[in-house]
């Protein structure tokens, strides 16, 4: 009989060699945050704005090349202004005092914009300084603290920002950032307090203090970066409204005052024009208004990123 054919023998299947995984990347608040800014079309146009509002202030020379101080009496409210000449003088007409209102308004973006961040910047620090210890040591500090924010924010803002600033013979820039620090720093330490007392109850600060970890070491490696979140939307949103009250305290005469270049100086010249030359007002008021919601975009997106339950 011929031989029957045997199968091979059947081979075991090759099983892959098992892969290791990847180390997966930790993602913090923070870049999270920021993924959600890049896809936020809010965040978007209010960055466009700013960085448009930042270059004008450090290069107003690439918007216009005429002369913010320079007046021509024969241009005294010289017709209409000329939409059509894009950043040449007469684009927004002249001033009362032949003045390029269009030069103005690029000029005067420098001592709104400085008066704004500077105190956003002053206030987060000193606030934000008096709200940490506060919520961080509690006791009889935390009782002082409080008591001194409290007799601070009974003071009406604008209110005590004229009083303050009608006591300077002369107003100059760091005179209005003084004025607005005075009484701008309360929100931000009750805010700063209350994200303290939250965090300092959390797990991993209990154990770094159990391991014996410093006062310091704790405060700026865990209270600080994890606390710091609601302090920087608070201050983001309030910048906006720290640019309207220069505006408005220039307006009213007892803010920036002449020779200084600023929006709400041009918007209080412009009021005795409103009705003959209402372009005058209405130039720098737009400003101020696009400005101020620029960053009240950006507040409102950055505090959508840091805290998903707001949505």
């Amino acid at each position: 009989m011929p031989e029957t054919a045997t199968l091979p023998e059947a081979t075991a299947s090759a099983t892959p060699a098992p892969q290791k995984n990847a180390p997966v990347k930790g993602r913090s608040l923070w870049s999270d945050a920021w993924r959600d800014l890049r896809r936020n079309p809010l965040f978007l146009i209010s960055a466009v704005l700013i960085v448009v509002l930042l270059v004008m202030v450090a290069f107003p020379g690439l918007f216009t090349s005429a002369s913010p101080r320079d007046g021509d009496l024969t241009k005294h409210f010289q017709g209409d202004p000329n939409y059509g000449h894009f950043f040449a003088a007469d684009w927004f007409g002249y001033d009362g005092q032949g003045r390029s209102v269009w030069a103005r308004m690029v000029h005067g973006a420098r001592a709104s914009v400085i008066v704004g961040i500077s105190v956003t910047v002053l206030v987060t620090i000193v606030g934000g300084t008096i709200g940490m210890l506060a919520g961080y040591f509690g006791g009889w500090l935390d009782s002082l603290l409080s008591r001194i924010t409290d007799i601070f924010q009974g003071i009406p803002f604008m209110l005590g920002a004229m009083v303050v600033l009608t006591t300077f013979a002369e107003r100059k820039v760091y005179v209005v950032i003084a004025a607005l620090l005075f009484l701008g720093w309360t929100q931000v330490a009750r805010i700063a307090r209350g994200a303290v007392i939250t965090v300092k109850q959390q797990d991993y600060v209990q154990a770094a203090r159990s391991l014996g970890a410093s006062t310091s070491r704790i405060l700026f490696r865990h209270i600080v970066p994890n606390a710091l979140a609601p302090v920087i939307v608070v201050a983001t949103t309030a910048l906006g409204g720290y640019i309207g009250a220069e505006a408005t305290l220039s307006y009213l005469g007892i803010g920036l005052s002449e020779p200084a270049i600023s929006w709400g100086i041009d918007v209080a010249a412009g009021k005795d024009a409103l009705r003959t030359a209402p372009h005058i007002l209405i130039s720098p008021a737009i400003m101020v208004s696009i400005t101020v919601l620029a960053f009240i975009m950006l507040g409102d997106a950055v505090r959508n990123a840091l805290d998903p339950k707001s949505r």
